[in-house]
C-alpha cells in the first residue's frame, strides 16, 4: 500500500510539472527506507512512463517547442551520463547532503519568485485602485 501512494503522490505532482522525481526521491528514502543512490536510479526509470504520458498530453495540447527540445534533450543526455557516473563515484551520506542542498536551493529559488509575483501583483491591484 505504501508503494501504491508514494507511486500516486509522485505521480500527481509530475503530472502538474512539479518535480514528481524530487518528491519520489524524498519519499523513498524517507518512508521506503531506501539507500539515496537505489532511491535516485529507480527515480530514473520512474520517470520514463510519467515523462511519455505528459509528452502525449502537452504535444496534442501543442504545449511542445520540438526543435528546442530536441536541442535541450541532446545536452540533457550528456549531462544524465555525467551526473550517473559522478553518482556512482560519491559516498551515500555526501549524496544526501548534496541533494539536499538541491532542494534548499530549489525551495529559496520558489519563494523568490513567489515572493516577486506577490509584489508585482500588488503594485498593480495598487495602481488599478488610484
Amino acid at each position: 500500500m505504501r508503494e501504491i501512494l508514494i507511486g500516486t503522490f509522485s505521480g500527481i505532482f509530475s503530472g502538474i510539472g512539479a518535480g514528481g522525481g524530487t518528491i519520489l526521491i524524498f519519499l523513498l528514502t524517507v518512508f521506503a527506507g531506501l539507500e539515496q543512490h537505489i532511491a535516485q536510479a529507480t527515480n530514473l526509470v520512474y520517470f520514463i512512463p510519467t515523462a511519455i504520458s505528459a509528452i502525449i498530453v502537452n504535444y496534442r495540447n501543442k504545449n511542445i517547442d520540438i526543435k528546442l527540445a530536441k536541442f535541450i534533450s541532446i545536452w540533457g543526455f550528456i549531462g544524465a551520463v555525467i551526473g550517473a557516473i559522478i553518482s556512482i563515484n560519491i559516498e551515500v551520506a555526501k549524496l544526501k547532503k548534496f541533494f539536499g542542498l538541491f532542494l534548499l536551493i530549489i525551495a529559496i529559488h520558489e519563494i523568490y519568485v513567489l515572493f516577486q509575483e506577490y509584489k508585482k501583483c500588488k503594485k498593480s491591484n495598487t495602481r488599478i485602485s488610484q
